[in-house]
């Protein structure tokens, strides 16, 4: 099989999404030698460090794999990718390894189970690189033709010595649901995601982004340079893995506690073009806008539901960060299509999201007009365009900007200040007071077995905003075994003072957040899950019964709305 070495100043043109390390949950399945150093170091997210002068009682330490002297064969180390696909290149670096670095590799490859643990002998290693000299403390960059889908690699060591770090690289082979109506992670690697392109990564790569888990630290995620320009902002483009219907986003800052960006807006698009992002006008009128600039906090996972999605088709998506900073992962929910995108012409109108070709028969669980909303964690900032979270925190540094902290009763409590202030606008004849009243809430009932609930009713305080905490488990009186969680569920008002249905949020609170509904907005009655739950509540009211302490709104049979309860495909 032909390869070719690649200049290192010519690595991010060559390749992209890596199969190999720990990031992607690659795994060292057996190595034939690790006396020096083990090999689990070849996988590590982060580059290598230089350990000279450091000694263990086997002697000098290396970040990296390094094996005996005087082998009169070669040494091997078999891996399992964290996914299958096809490999494209190969990053063999020997950082710090000067003297004992490995003299010469070459490579293996072959597909099995991804239970099995291939032996150095099997008859299906395939050789996609032949024997190739390597130098000391440098990396070594390959390309090879597209070798077939494999999942296992096998790195030759001849006749040993040292490896600091492995890198595979190549194309996903992509693992979506067969369910067109299970919401997945579009853009996720493993379901063939790609990050084509990045403004900037100065800090941390943005093909971190799509990979699994949350990343062990600032590193394993994208994060760009400081910026000292006005109106800065930084992006990164992702194609997913499939054209599909979006639903919501988590942005994770975890991790990014003084470095997270003040806020992040989505757009996204549909071609069937390939794109060369770094020469082709990025121009705004292409994208269109499906999550508005929105504030973030540190370190958290945040949730966002999209809007200008409903019965559109995207492959692409554009997260803007404002002005900088760091992002440990992006997640784009939603279902695949199912429905091949039709043609169009002309550049603008090639990049505009395609619609959903519309049935002539209507689906009879969506009749007559059924709007689906996603119930999503709450979050600080996800909320704060109805209302305040209220909770205490573990790390002072996930805090939301701006909340005071200070130590309390001598030392033995963390106090986080006026997390909600009273409001209200009661005239002053009507003698309005504020008091606190406890609302003993029974579970939920409606729900449906596939995990939907139909929303009948909204209400809201015109006049002041209201708070619900919840209380703990009690003897006597108390609930001895309360719930754990509780729906939230939010609309703006809309231009005929009722709600906006467009506005329309819902999330899940647990029972270690506090919720304050901000003055007028309208909410679901409290809901509450699986088990009954006190909360106490912080108000103000007439108490007369009026429309002016509490107006009421019930859905008519035109307007049916589900709540979809957080259920999310896994491959």
């Amino acid at each position: 099989m032909s390869y070719q070495h690649i200049p290192l100043d010519r690595f991010s043109d060559t390749f992209s999404a890596t199969t190999g390390n720990e990031t992607v949950e690659g795994q060292i399945v057996s190595v034939s030698d690790e006396f020096f150093a083990e090999a689990f170091h070849l996988l590590l997210q982060e580059p290598a460090l230089s350990l000279k002068g450091q000694f263990g009682p086997k002697g000098a330490l290396y970040s990296g794999w390094e094996t005996r002297r005087h082998n009169p064969a070669y040494d091997w180390c078999i891996i399992r990718l964290g996914t299958t696909g096809t490999i494209t290149g190969f990053d063999v670096d020997t950082s710090h390894f000067n003297g004992n670095e490995a003299p010469q590799v070459s490579i293996d490859v072959l597909h099995g189970s991804p239970l099995e643990e291939p032996q150095v002998d099997d008859a299906r290693w395939t050789e996609v690189l032949p024997k190739v000299d390597l130098g000391p403390n440098s990396r070594h960059l390959f390309t090879i033709t597209e070798s077939h889908p494999v999942n296992y690699v096998k790195l030759n060591m001849y006749p040993d010595g040292g490896i600091a770090r492995f890198r595979v690289y190549g194309h996903v082979s992509p693992v979506v649901p067969s369910d067109e109506s299970e919401i997945f992670d579009l853009a996720h690697v493993f379901a063939g995601g790609r990050v084509e392109f990045t403004s900037d990564q100065h800090f941390g790569i943005g093909a971190n982004l799509i990979v699994p888990g949350r990343g062990k630290n600032m590193g394993g995620g994208w994060e760009t340079k400081r910026s000292r320009t006005k109106g800065h902002k930084d992006w990164v483009i992702i194609k997913l893995g499939v054209p599909g219907v979006l639903e919501h986003v988590e942005v994770d800052t975890h991790h990014f506690k003084g470095n997270f960006p003040e806020s992040c807006e989505v757009h996204g698009l549909c071609t069937e073009n390939s794109i060369g992002w770094k020469v082709h006008e990025d121009r705004e009128e292409d994208w269109t806008l499906i999550l508005p600039r929105t504030k973030l906090g540190p370190h958290r996972q945040h949730y966002f539901q999209f809007e200008n999605v409903e019965g559109k088709i995207y492959s692409h998506v554009k997260v803007t960060i404002h002005p900088d900073g760091g992002l440990q992962r992006v997640r784009i929910m939603g279902r695949k299509s199912g429905t091949k995108r039709p043609n169009v012409e002309g550049a603008t109108r090639t990049l505009a999201p395609a619609t959903i070709p519309q049935s002539t028969q209507a689906t009879p669980a969506l009749f007559p007009s059924t709007k689906t909303v996603p119930v999503l964690p709450l979050t600080p900032e996800g909320f704060a365009p109805f209302g305040k979270v209220m909770q205490g925190y573990t790390d002072p540094y996930a805090v939301p900007k701006g909340t005071m902290i200070t130590p309390a009763n001598g030392g033995t409590a963390r106090k986080f200040h006026k997390l909600s202030l009273v409001e209200s606008s009661y005239s002053a004849e009507v003698r309005a007071s504020c008091g606190i009243s406890v609302y003993r809430c029974q579970p939920c009932q409606d729900i449906t077995r596939d995990g939907y609930l139909e929303l009948k009713v909204l209400e809201r305080h015109p006049f002041t905003n209201q708070a619900f905490i919840p209380m703990g488990p009690g003897a006597g009186e108390g609930i001895r075994d309360p719930g754990l969680e509780y729906l939230v569920v939010v609309a703006q008002n809309g231009a005929d003072n009722r709600p906006d249905l467009g506005t329309l949020r819902a999330f899940v609170a647990s029972a270690a957040q506090g919720i304050a509904y901000h003055t007028a907005i309208w909410h679901q009655p409290m809901t509450v899950l699986g088990k009954e739950m006190d909360f106490a509540c912080v108000e103000t009211q007439i108490g007369d019964g009026s429309i002016a302490d509490c107006e009421i709104v019930e859905f008519t049979e035109k307007e049916i709305v589900r709540l979809r309860m957080a259920t999310t495909w896994d491959p």
